[in-house]
Order: C-alpha cells, then sequence, then structure tokens
C-alpha cells in the first residue's frame, strides 16, 4: 500500500496524539517506536530509495543471438 505525503503527515499526527494522551509508558513506547519507523520509512521513500530491486521488478528476458554464428 502506498502512502501520499498527506497520509503520512496524518498518521505522524495521530500518534503525537495518542503520545500525548497515553499515561502508560508502555503504550507510549510502543507509540513512538511505530512514529519512529514511519518518519524513516517516509524520508527513505521521499529521497526516492527504490522499493524493488532489479529481480523483482518485473521480467527480464536476455536474448542470446549466439544462434546466428552457426
Amino acid at each position: 500500500m502506498d502512502f501520499t505525503s498527506h497520509d503520512i503527515a496524518v498518521i505522524e499526527q495521530a500518534l503525537q496524539l495518542a503520545i500525548n494522551a497515553e499515561s502508560k509508558e508502555s503504550k507510549v513506547k510502543q507509540y513512538r517506536e511505530v512514529l519512529g519507523k514511519l518518519q524513516t520509512n517516509a524520508q527513505a521513500a521521499m529521497n526516492g530509495s527504490p522499493k524493488l530491486t532489479a529481480a523483482q521488478d518485473g521480467i527480464r528476458f536476455d536474448y542470446d543471438d549466439s544462434s546466428d554464428l552457426l
């Protein structure tokens, strides 16, 4: 699923609100973990990091024209 920059901003805001409203430290820690991951992944996506490697982006054909040499 691809998120837009607006989607990411909304999720970040929701996590910040949850962090500020939560009294249990264990929950706050979980929210901060997720927020950190979201920010790291969003930053990588905005920097143009490719999601797929060459082996994953589709079918590749290697045409061998050596039969012309026979």
